[in-house]
């Protein structure tokens, strides 16, 4: 694919927007456009007694086209993003479905799809330091996290405000109508998450509207500070406050610390009632990062946010959340960076966590959960297969009085290609 044919569509389009050719050089001249191959072996195996099936295993190839215009000169410069989205499968079955890599049959909902895929679209308008999308977004807010976890990304519908047009403060504001979830084709629209003890009783399943502003501050090179809100229609709303601190130690040490507090509460169609506070402390030194976390649950229900998405908790992890009602969890983390000792683009993580005292309800005991993470991942740095990417993800996951017992492991491969 050459740059000039992709790009010719667009200069007709904004040739229907009135704009002159001069003013669209610099729509084709600052563009950019790559071809992600991503490769997903997925692996999870259900160890407690009476589980609906045995396991989920599938395999499947991804691509991922993602193209970035520049901006037409003028006061108000006008540009478009575009993303192309295809999974394909390679193994599954009936009995070892729902690995969340691929798309059910609606005919035949325990059998993936062959193949499933999304074109989304986004206009875009610059205007100083200020840039307004509207169509297709993948938000990177606190309030809010698209999940790229799997095969594909979750993607969203809507329209996102991003300005720096003071020194040192990231604003962002957005209004999202629909979501299509990573193993699917489908928009539909909007759903609070179930997993876990939340206690939710909506009037209704879905709603049409997600509201957020988030603001950050860039003190200095070593302090920022945030706060967020998040409106989910008639199921909740929620205020996040942040900060993030290093502080160097010297001789190639430093500490790290992440605060995050957030109050949910109802919003006319929910019972949700929420604090969730986590910190997380690292201390580095080297190739070496040594980190002890904390976080705690507290109200009438467990955490809320928006279905599929990640929650900004400092205990979400590769299965869990922690966030259950009244749930109190640590985590104990372990990185290691083999730069330190001549091998660049090799890294490994090791995590274990545990949370306790889940308020499962009258005349229950009270449920307890841990789970153990491991990663490992290389980057290629040189050669022909420069940034080939493999990583090796496990985890454990047990629980007491409540939920699965899991083991995990996933394979992925992955190489971007730049196209321009």
């Amino acid at each position: 694919m050459h740059r000039n044919t992709l790009t010719a569509g667009l200069l007709l389009a904004s040739g229907a927007l009135g704009l002159s050719t001069s003013a669209s050089a610099e729509f084709i001249k600052d563009s950019k456009a790559s071809l992600e191959l991503r490769n997903f072996y997925f692996n999870r195996d259900f160890r407690q007694d009476n589980a609906p099936q045995n396991k989920a295993e599938e395999w499947a190839q991804g691509f991922l086209l993602r193209y970035e215009s520049g901006f037409t000169e003028g006061s108000v410069g006008v540009g478009v993003d575009a993303i192309g989205l295809l999974g394909v499968k390679l193994d599954s079955s009936p009995d070892r479905a729902g690995s969340g890599l691929l798309k059910r049959d609606r005919e035949a909902p325990k059998r993936a799809q062959d193949e499933y895929g999304e074109l989304g679209l986004t206009a875009k308008l610059r205007a100083s330091k200020s840039t307004l999308k509207l169509g297709t977004l993948l938000p990177k807010v606190p309030v809010l996290l698209a999940n790229d976890s799997r095969l594909l990304p979750q993607t969203f519908k809507g329209g996102q405000l991003n300005s720096l047009e003071l020194d040192g403060l990231t604003f962002d504001a957005g209004h999202l109508r629909q979501v299509n979830q990573r193993d699917s084709s489908d928009y539909e629209d909007l759903s609070i998450t179930t997993v876990g003890v939340k206690n939710i009783r909506a009037r209704q399943a879905t709603s049409d509207a997600f509201d957020f502003a988030n603001l950050s501050y860039k003190w200095n090179d070593r302090l920022t500070t945030g706060y967020g809100f998040g409106r989910l229609d008639d199921f909740y709303r929620q205020h996040q406050l942040t900060l993030n601190h290093l502080l160097p130690l010297g001789d190639g040490q430093s500490l790290k610390s992440d605060l995050r507090f957030a109050r949910s509460s109802d919003e006319g169609g929910s019972n949700v009632d929420n604090q969730a506070f986590g910190a997380l402390f690292t201390y580095g030194i080297g190739g070496h990062a040594f980190g002890l976390g904390y976080q705690r649950m507290s109200g009438d229900t467990g955490f809320a946010y928006v279905n599929g998405s990640d929650a900004y908790l400092v205990n979400f992890v590769q299965i869990s959340d922690f966030a259950n009602r009244e749930e109190r969890s640590w985590q104990a983390r372990y990185d290691y960076n083999f730069a330190a000792v001549g091998i660049p683009g090799l890294t490994f993580m090791t995590r274990y966590l545990s949370g306790d005292d889940i308020e499962l309800g009258a005349g229950r005991s009270a449920g307890k959960e841990w789970e153990r993470d491991t990663d490992l991942a290389y980057v290629v740095q040189s050669g022909p297969l420069k940034n080939l990417g493999l990583k090796w993800r496990n985890a454990t996951l047990r629980t007491t009085n409540f939920g699965s017992d899991l083991d995990e492991n996933r394979l992925i491969l992955s190489y971007t290609l730049p196209l321009w």
